[in-house]
């Protein structure tokens, strides 16, 4: 809060802290402007450093130093009474109505309640109107001979709204008329007609990295022809033309935040697509995506992200000073976009290897923690099999399509593999089998998820260094290692004694398919030994369980999406099942520790005796003998 005379307010602000109140749900306009120093946005970075150094070699105080913005809030619940008295406390308010229309009312009581009370001011204020740039959806060509040039804030007066957003336009304007009155010292008002938003978690967009993240169908949709054109802004580009708005404090009211890019629909959905899903999309019809979008999304996003027409933001460009995050759009920083998206979510993969002596049970302890936390089970043999089988229909596919083109690099690795295995005895080296590895761990699944590696490799320092590094350097730093270490490492063993019953009372079929055969498991298992020294070991099968939940405490919750509903109700429905067995297994145990405790001797006793006396009523007998001993019963 300003605390200095209203027109020394005007011309002082660079000395001062601001007040903000924020009416928006994503969190990145906040947090980018709560870091940003008052006016900095009306200085060049260059010059600022010099100014900077010029107040040093003074020994002066910067003059932009501990002036960095104030967030009094992000988002209100309760009265408007009680509302109102904080925005009568803070210099800038701004209000997103992009992504919820319902602010919509609540957008025009507060800028309404504000103008009636000017006069009750301690300082100057501004209004900040974040709306959406569907408010141009309709407008008409502004040229009809070339329809393909782009409209500027220039056609502002003949915009015309999608059918779903004219409550928009009379916000709109009510805003810009409040800030046209002569006290406009008093209070400023500004409407920012945002393109789609993107970056830092995604909204508009998140439909498409969702699907390319978790991989789950082979093509991601693109709806219509996807030739449509979509107007986007980063949110972070957005909240630095509002900072510009604020320190600029410009005359003109209206402003277009767009950034360079003239993407389609089906530019930026390949883009998403090849870096975190298959590379591959599909055109489906328009009435498709309510069928496959979320129940969840609003009605108005799926109107965005049909939108089409083109737009370019000529004011700032020329009267701004942004330092962009991304200008050119989305398909060219998609990188970059796709790593936020993936911060933000907390979709961070699980790199997980387990180790241990054959048999020890790492594949079913892999299963399962695949299965909790939604990842990949990476395994050697499996791998090796896929990758020749592949390789083979790489083959066969360049010996159709071109007989000439057979000195592809797939092709020249399936002849070094082949080469490799025919000099080893159908065996592969460590340097062919940890290239397959390595090329296993670059695919999209491993890389989005994360994944379990086990059976049995890395089985030595080396190929473990190898593998994860690619170092020839003598010292092994997992953690400085590239994208396809792991970041966790168990080792699991059991006693020799454990393992050898173990492998004898596996069944016929299991063993036929493994190196499990007495002789080839105990010399396994004699290598093992040699190579590596025993820690903690488990000598009952019911210990499997007691190593996955330490696994899983120490692992910690999944960073995914977690399950699906279905499978939220499957695991609910399996404790509910799981707590009635534990709550009958008690009372059962309960009502035999009575019967043991308070029946059983006196009814042992009685029937002795009833043998004894051979009454003509045993029954009655027994009855009268029980309650004459045993009253209580």
């Amino acid at each position: 809060r300003l605390e200095t005379n209203i027109f020394r307010c005007v011309t002082d602000v660079m000395k001062c802290n601001k007040l903000l109140i924020f009416k928006v749900s994503t969190a990145s306009t906040p947090n980018f402007l709560g870091s940003c120093v008052v006016g900095a946005s009306l200085v060049d970075p260059g010059e600022a450093d010099v100014e900077e150094e010029d107040d040093r070699l003074h020994n002066e105080q910067p003059k932009l130093k501990n002036a960095t913005f104030q967030i009094v809030g992000t988002v209100f619940r309760g009265r408007r009474e009680d509302l109102f008295c904080h925005l009568m406390k803070c210099d800038v308010i701004i209000y997103d109505i992009t992504p919820h229309a319902d602010q919509i009312d609540e957008a025009q009581w507060a800028v309404s309640a504000l103008h009636d009370e000017m006069d009750q001011f301690s300082g100057p204020k501004m209004f900040i109107l974040v709306s959406t740039i569907m408010k141009w959806a309709m407008t008409k060509p502004a040229n009809k001979d070339d329809p393909e040039i782009p409209f500027t804030e220039e056609h502002y007066s003949r915009r015309k709204a999608h059918p779903n957003f004219h409550d928009h336009i009379g916000l709109e304007k009510l805003v810009v008329k409040f800030g046209k009155n002569i006290l406009i010292i008093f209070f400023s008002t500004y409407v920012v007609a945002s393109g789609l938003q993107y970056g830092m978690g995604e909204h508009i967009f998140h439909l498409f990295f969702k699907m390319s993240w978790l991989g789950e169908v082979p093509q991601v949709p693109t709806f219509g022809n996807g030739s449509n054109i979509i107007p986007t802004i980063h949110i972070n580009d957005l909240a630095g033309i509002i900072q510009n708005v604020i320190d600029h404090k410009p005359k003109s009211q209206y402003f277009v935040a767009v950034d360079d890019s003239k993407n389609t629909m089906e530019d930026i959905i390949k883009a998403v697509t090849l870096v975190l899903g298959p590379g591959e999309t599909l055109n489906v019809s328009k009435e498709e995506l309510y069928l496959i979008w979320d129940l969840t999304v609003r009605i108005n996003d799926i109107d965005s992200v049909l939108v089409n027409f083109c737009i370019e933001a000529t004011y700032l460009k020329e009267n701004f000073n942004i330092q962009w995050v991304s200008e050119t759009g989305m398909v060219e920083n998609i990188e970059q976009i796709t790593e936020e998206y993936k911060q933000t979510r907390g979709l961070l993969p699980l790199r997980i290897c387990i180790l241990g002596p054959p048999a020890v049970g790492k594949s079913t302890i892999a299963e399962r923690i695949c299965k909790h936390y939604k990842l990949h089970h990476v395994k050697l043999k499996q791998t090796i099999t896929e990758t020749l089988e592949n390789l083979v229909s790489v083959e066969l596919c360049v010996r159709m399509e071109d007989a000439e083109n057979d000195q592809s690099e797939a092709q020249e690795f399936l002849d070094t593999l082949k080469d490799n295995m025919n000099q080893n005895g159908g065996w592969l080296d460590d340097q062919s089998v940890i290239r397959i590895m390595r090329d296993k761990l670059r695919t999209k699944p491993c890389v989005n998820q994360g994944f379990v590696l086990d059976d049995g490799f890395p089985k030595t320092y080396e190929q473990a260094k190898e593998l994860f590094t690619g170092e020839k350097c003598a010292l092994f730093r997992l953690k400085q290692s590239s994208v396809f270490s792991s970041e966790f490492v168990f080792f699991v063993d059991a006693t020799d004694v454990f393992l050898k019953n173990h492998v004898l009372n596996l069944p016929e079929t299991v063993v036929e398919e493994t190196s499990y055969t007495p002789e080839q498991f105990l010399r396994r298992l004699a290598k093992f030994r040699e190579r590596n020294v025993e820690n903690e070991t488990f000598n009952d099968d019911n210990e499997y369980l007691l190593i996955i939940e330490k696994i899983r405490k120490k692992v910690g919750k999944p960073k995914n999406y977690g399950m699906i509903l279905e499978e939220v109700e499957e695991e609910e429905q399996r404790q509910a099942e799981q707590q009635l067995k534990e709550q009958a297994a008690q009372r059962a145990e309960a009502e035999q520790n009575y019967l043991m405790r308070d029946v059983m001797p006196t009814l042992i006793q009685g029937l002795i005796e009833c043998c004894g006396i051979r009454p003509d009523d045993p029954i009655n007998f027994l009855a009268e003998y029980l309650l004459k001993n045993n009253p209580e019963v």
